[in-house]
């Protein structure tokens, strides 16, 4: 359980992103606002230990973004590190099919962390992630819990 501050500290981001849209209602998102200076960004204070069970049990993303032996089994000390794609896509592919290292979040800011995880798998360079990337609508708290735990890897 969170103290007060916590609680009124998350309550105020939340409700901050509630008024000024989430970009799920035709609304900028958060980064838009950010960047056109509507808003201030959102300080994140995630919880890493709800962030684990987020990644590890909710969103599987080591499931990915892990490295596979030839028996397809995750290799333990890759797990988040990135690897080879462990599914084939059923289209012709003229990219590599790596999946990227997400422990650290290396090359992200938390704000273009956040973006990926509440607006829909937006890249920092404002393209979608290429499928099988699911396009996440997490709420701000659950990212930034998310956030808080890969930044811990």
């Amino acid at each position: 359980m969170g103290t007060v501050r916590e609680w009124a500290r998350g309550a105020v981001v939340v409700g901050l992103i509630a008024v000024s849209g989430s970009g799920w209602f035709g609304q900028p998102g958060v980064i838009a606002q950010v960047r056109e200076g509507a808003i201030a960004a959102p300080a994140l204070s995630g919880d890493v230990a709800r962030g684990r069970y987020l990644v590890e049990r909710v969103a599987m993303c080591g499931e990915c973004h892990s490295a596979r032996n030839d028996a397809g089994d995750i290799v333990p000390d890759t797990r988040l590190q990135g690897g080879a794609m462990p599914a084939s896509v059923p289209w012709p592919a003229d990219w590599p099919l790596q999946v990227p290292r997400i422990a650290g979040l290396p090359g992200y800011s938390d704000l273009e962390a956040l973006r990926v995880l509440t607006e829909g798998a937006i890249k920092r360079n404002g393209t979608r992630a290429r499928a099988p990337m699911p396009r996440f609508r997490m709420s701000v708290a659950d990212a930034s819990d998310v956030i808080a735990f890969l930044r811990s890897q």
